[in-house]
């Protein structure tokens, strides 16, 4: 499994979905621009000693790595209809989740608006927390694959 992050903007958000990737074996891909360096000391310290062993890496193009991949690819965004539990996971899954202060641009909904999923929350709610949201997607996927 593959989550990524398009163009993070907080980086302890991005510590603890390291620490998330790390316990459950997963790979992590930022969209650049980031919105922080990635040797901010806030990002080091909220990942702690996490970092080694994940596999991390660094877009800059998004459509053009779906584009090149044969692997499922699916969207999480607040403003999508059908919940998250509806996906059938597999290993080569890649999560894809916005930035925690724009989402994902329009450009994407409107080129694979069949991809994009939602957490349900209270109607007055916003939206969760971006390492919330992640914990939440990627722990069902593992659950749907037995946890190994």
């Amino acid at each position: 499994m593959q989550v990524i992050l398009f163009q993070p903007q907080i980086p302890q958000n991005t510590g603890n979905i390291v620490r998330t990737c790390k316990a459950t074996g997963t790979s992590l891909s930022l969209v650049r621009p980031l919105g922080f360096s990635v040797s901010d000391r806030k990002l080091k310290r909220a990942g702690l000693d996490y970092w080694e062993g994940v596999d991390v890496s660094f877009l800059d193009n998004l459509i053009e790595h779906l584009e090149k991949s044969e692997h499922p690819f699916y969207f999480f965004s607040s403003k999508a209809a059908l919940p998250y539990t509806q996906i059938a996971y597999s290993p080569n899954d890649m999560l894809i989740f916005g930035s925690e202060t724009a989402g994902l641009p329009s450009v994407f909904f409107e080129r694979y608006q069949e991809r994009f999923f939602t957490l349900p929350m209270k109607k007055e709610t916003r939206c969760l927390n971006l390492s919330n949201a992640v914990s939440i997607v990627l722990y069902e996927a593992w659950r749907q694959q037995g946890f190994g």
